[in-house]
C-alpha cells in the first residue's frame, strides 16, 4: 500500500502546484487516512516541499483494526502534550522559508484557523479545498475490496437476526445484537448507528431506535452497516412480522421496490447526479407520495458513510466507473409505517455487467 499512498500524495501535491502553494496541510481524518493510512487522532498530514511528514500529538497504536501508517512516510511526535499538530505543521512549514500553506479551511475551526496564522504570520494560507474529497471519489480496486467485504459481513448479521424469534424484542435490543455480530464477524464496528424501526416507526430514515417491541404484523426495517479497514458500507432492508403481510403493505413494498430497482438501473458512468434521484423519486411522485421524501435518494461512501456524490434534485455532476453509492429510497407513512429499501453498489460500465451490487441480502417481502 506504500506505493498508493505515495501516488495519491504525489496527486494532491500537483493539485496544490498548480493552485500556487508547495505545501499543504490536510486535517480531515478521513482525508488523513486516505493519504497516510490509520493514523492516531487528532493527526495532521503535511505534504512539503523536501518530504510528507505524519504530526502525531499522541503515539501509534491499533487504530481500531484500521491498520498503520504507511510504512514510507516519517512520523513525528509532538514533543508537549496537549499540542496542536496542525499548529506544528504551520510552524514547520515556516521555518522551511515557505510563503505559502493550503489548508482544509472546511475542517479548521475559526479558532484553529486563527492559531495557525498566529504561529506564523508570514505565511499566506490559502484553501485546500475538497481537493481530497475529490481524489477520493473514484475508488481503486483494493479500496472496492474492502466495501465488499464490508458489504458481505453486513449480510452474514442481518441473515443471521432474520432466523431469530423477533417479536416481542425491542428497537434498541435489535440494534444491539446486530451490531455485535457485526464485530464477531470481522468488522471494525459499525459503520454508522444501527436504525431500527417497527410498526409505526417502520420506514423512517435515521430513526434511532426505542424500546418499542415487536409484534405480529408489523413492518419491521432495518438499516446498518459494516466498518472494515476504515471502509463503510451501508444495508437497508424492510420485512413484515407474521404469516402474511395486508394488503396495503404488499402495495407500499412494491412501490419502493419500484423506485429502488428503477434508482439502480440509472446507475451508469456519465449519469448525472439528480438523474439518478429523478428516476427513484419519479416513481414515487407518481403514486402520491411526493410530500416527506427524502432529500436525496443515494449517496457516496467509503472511508465516511455519506461521501459524494450526493444523488439528489439539484445535484451537480455526473457519475464515473468505479465510484461507490447508496441507493435508498422509502416512504413512511405517520401512524402506520412504511419502507426502506436500500442497497450499496459501485458504478460500472455494461460491458463489465453494469452496477456492482454489493449488498446481496434478497429483497423479498418476507414474513418472519
Amino acid at each position: 500500500m506504500s506505493e498508493v499512498y505515495a501516488a495519491r500524495r504525489e496527486r494532491l501535491r500537483e493539485r496544490c502546484a498548480a493552485g500556487g502553494s508547495a505545501s499543504a496541510l490536510v486535517s480531515r481524518p478521513a482525508n488523513v487516512r486516505y493519504l497516510a493510512g490509520a493514523a492516531p487522532q487528532g493527526a495532521v498530514l503535511l505534504l512539503g516541499r523536501a518530504e510528507d511528514l505524519l504530526l502525531c500529538g499522541r503515539p501509534l497504536g491499533d487504530e481500531q483494526g484500521e491498520g498503520r501508517p504507511d510504512e514510507g512516510l516519517r512520523v513525528q511526535l509532538l514533543d508537549t502534550s496537549g499540542g496542536d499538530p496542525a499548529v506544528a505543521g504551520a510552524d514547520l512549514v515556516a521555518a522551511q522559508g515557505a510563503d505559502s500553506l493550503a489548508v482544509e479551511e472546511h475542517d479548521l475551526t475559526v479558532a484553529r484557523h486563527r492559531a495557525l496564522g498566529s504561529v506564523a504570520p508570514r505565511l499566506r494560507l490559502t484553501d485546500l479545498g475538497g481537493a481530497v474529497e475529490q481524489l477520493r471519489l473514484v475508488k481503486d480496486e483494493e479500496e472496492i475490496s474492502c466495501l465488499r467485504i464490508g458489504s458481505e459481513i453486513a449480510d452474514q448479521a442481518l441473515g443471521e437476526l432474520l432466523e431469530s424469534i423477533l417479536v416481542g424484542r425491542t428497537e434498541r435490543h435489535l440494534a444491539l445484537e446486530l451490531e455485535r455480530r457485526l464485530v464477531d464477524h470481522g468488522a471494525d464496528g459499525p459503520a454508522f448507528p444501527t436504525s431500527v424501526g417497527t410498526g409505526p416507526n417502520s420506514g423512517r430514515g435515521g430513526h434511532r431506535p426505542s424500546d418499542r417491541r415487536v409484534e405480529e404484523g408489523d413492518f419491521l426495517s432495518v438499516c446498518l452497516g459494516a466498518s472494515y479497514r476504515g471502509y463503510r458500507c451501508e444495508i437497508g432492508r424492510t420485512f413484515v412480522i407474521g404469516t402474511s403481510p395486508a394488503d396495503w403493505q404488499i402495495e407500499l413494498y412494491d412501490l419502493v421496490f419500484a423506485a429502488q430497482r428503477a434508482g439502480r438501473e440509472a446507475l451508469t458512468p456519465g449519469a448525472a447526479y439528480r438523474d439518478i434521484d429523478r428516476a427513484a423519486r419519479h416513481v414515487l411522485d407518481s403514486a402520491g407520495y411526493a410530500d416527506g421524501l427524502a432529500p436525496l435518494m443515494g449517496h457516496g461512501l467509503g472511508l465516511e458513510i455519506d461521501e459524494d456524490p450526493q444523488l439528489a434534485p439539484a445535484a451537480m455532476g455526473k457519475l464515473d466507473a468505479c465510484v461507490p453509492v447508496t441507493v435508498e429510497p422509502g416512504v413512511h407513512i405517520p401512524g402506520r409505517g412504511g419502507v426502506r429499501i436500500d442497497d450499496t453498489l459501485v458504478v460500472r460500465p455494461e460491458a463489465d455487467g453494469g452496477p456492482e451490487l454489493l449488498t446481496i441480502t434478497t429483497k423479498e417481502l418476507l414474513a418472519l
